[in-house]
């Protein structure tokens, strides 16, 4: 029996029925409609996804986010973390800039600051300057272009100004107020354009997201907001009334939650302290942004050589073929109780460790010519990421027709691993 269908199956007989590896898919009905609908209606399509490096690479985002757009259209790139919040961030469909003088809060890594009560939103980074003149820019190619330009950033008593410019377009904005609190400002062009520029008049200012968007002709635009090393905890970390906000500028149609992979790698891992974590950090994202469908991505197949890792509380992980390379011990766990979950707190869920062909597949990714996953045996190459979101967008497209939607069905690619 084919590893996907036998996750189906148990994933049915807790009572979601499940279309080859996504289970639930009745709850997210109302973005198949939109989607079937969106060049008919010109409304366009909101995907925000939050999670680990996986999200933060934006290569299998970055690929779901083509064939959606080539599909539905371009609603614009979406949410992004101001500027460029740590050395290597990398971005598709837009390049940012940041000039000097710009300090930076995050909810982990090297810019977590315990200290620090510089508020964060959505993005997982804000940036922060006293310093006139700095800058953040940033330019999307020919699909992202766009007439809808917002910032979201801090208010309050002796808080700066800003200008923020997009195409011919130019504002002030004054952060001064009574009170400190989190606001968002747009700029409407009137046409389409690629670049955006908000310019510090004075200080201090802290801003926490951006977005670009193209409206009125439909189509989708689908936001990653990754943290590298991340777990789902460090999310929590984000500041409610600033989420909050920027979850009613930027008006998600569906919250993607794509974290697991660190949890799986933590040292002394505990199963009742994941899944106390888990349950709490979805019913937070939920009562922050009621009413939104949701879908809980699972964690990938993925390896470790550390014996370390390879057992703990949930006992030693099987050996892959008399390989040192094989699962962390906590993977399954982790996998299982996110499944779990996912069903029990009302989120669609996509198996994507048995849509890769299961356990140990990682070790056959990595090795192949070219490689489907990098060295590491934990991300993905360029081709493997493709292949992910190609694989999810397949599974999206069954429900569609099984729900009496209109999905376009995905052609196999040769290999596809459906054991």
């Amino acid at each position: 029996m084919a590893v996907w269908m036998a996750a189906a199956l148990l994933q049915a007989a807790m009572g979601g029925p499940c279309v080859e590896a996504l289970c639930d898919a009745d709850r997210l009905s109302p973005v198949f409609q939109m989607l079937a609908e969106t060049r008919q209606t010109r409304r366009p399509v909101r995907i925000l996804q939050i999670g680990d490096s996986h999200t933060a690479a934006d290569q299998v985002t970055g690929s779901w986010r083509t064939l959606l757009q080539s599909r539905y259209g371009s609603a614009g790139r979406g949410v992004l973390p101001p500027g460029r919040p740590y050395a290597g961030y990398l971005t598709r469909g837009i390049t940012a800039s940041q000039s000097p003088g710009w300090s930076v809060n995050g909810i982990f890594g090297a810019a977590y600051d315990s200290a620090s009560s510089v508020p964060i939103g959505l993005s997982g980074y804000s940036l922060s300057t006293s310093v006139a003149g700095a800058s953040i820019g940033l330019k999307a190619d020919s699909v992202e272009w766009f007439d809808r330009f917002t910032v979201c950033a801090m208010t309050g008593p002796g808080a700066g100004a800003v200008a923020l410019s997009a195409g011919a377009i130019n504002v002030r904005w004054s952060l001064d107020a009574p009170r400190v609190e989190p606001s968002c400002r747009t700029i409407e062009t009137g046409s389409l354009t690629d670049t955006a520029l908000l310019t510090v008049v004075q200080g201090p200012v802290t801003v926490t997201s951006w977005s670009t968007e193209a409206s009125g002709r439909g189509g989708v635009l689908l936001s990653n907001l990754g943290t590298v090393g991340a777990q789902f905890i460090h999310f929590g970390r984000t500041t409610d009334a600033v989420v909050t906000r920027e979850l009613a500028e930027y008006r998600p149609d569906l919250i993607v939650i794509a974290f697991g992979t660190n949890e799986a790698f933590r040292p002394k891992f505990s199963a009742g302290e994941y899944d106390a974590a888990l349950q709490a950090s979805i019913r937070r994202v939920q009562r922050l942004a009621p009413g939104v469908p949701m879908l809980l991505i699972g964690a990938p197949d993925s390896s470790t050589k550390l014996p370390a890792l390879q057992s703990g509380e949930s006992g030693v992980s099987a050996g892959c073929d008399g390989e040192p390379w094989r699962p962390t011990a906590a993977l399954a766990t982790v996998q299982s109780i996110q499944r779990r979950r996912a069903h029990q707190l009302g989120l669609a869920y996509w198996d994507w460790s048995s849509r890769m062909g299961g356990r140990c597949t990682a070790n056959d990714w990595s090795r192949r010519d070219p490689p489907m996953m990098r060295p590491d045996h934990v991300h993905f190459s360029t081709m493997g990421a493709a292949e992910i979101a190609r694989r999810l967008q397949q599974d999206l497209d069954g429900a569609m027709v099984t729900l009496g939607g209109t999905g376009v069905t995905v052609s196999a690619a040769p290999g596809d691993a459906r054991r």
